[in-house]
């Protein structure tokens, strides 16, 4: 009786950590797209590449599997945030980026 009670608490703590490892995966995703969202844009609203910035925020960020929220731009400073699911639940990043100051 002791071994069935030891195998299902490790099993349960191994669904645990699977369950930890999958969400840090998806945030370094997650994170990921939205800062190459946010430099993909910027790009496009400074001419460094051609295309719409927002529309490449979206190409981009979607290679990493993320979907574009928001994408806002001022004046060559572009912010964008980027949704992702994981399971039920649905994570956003949010980065900017731009010229130095």
């Amino acid at each position: 009786m002791a071994a069935v009670g030891i195998v299902g608490a490790a099993a349960i703590l191994a669904a645990a950590l699977a369950g930890a490892g999958a969400a840090a995966v998806v945030s370094q995703r997650l994170a990921s797209a939205a800062d190459a969202g946010a430099l993909a844009a910027a790009d496009a609203a400074s001419g460094a590449v051609p295309g719409a910035p927002c529309e490449r925020a979206a190409e981009v960020a979607g290679t990493f599997g993320g979907v574009i929220e928001a994408c806002e731009l001022d004046e060559l400073i572009a912010t964008v945030t980027v949704s992702m699911r994981l399971g039920p639940v649905t994570a956003q990043a949010t980065a900017r980026a731009g010229p130095p100051p």
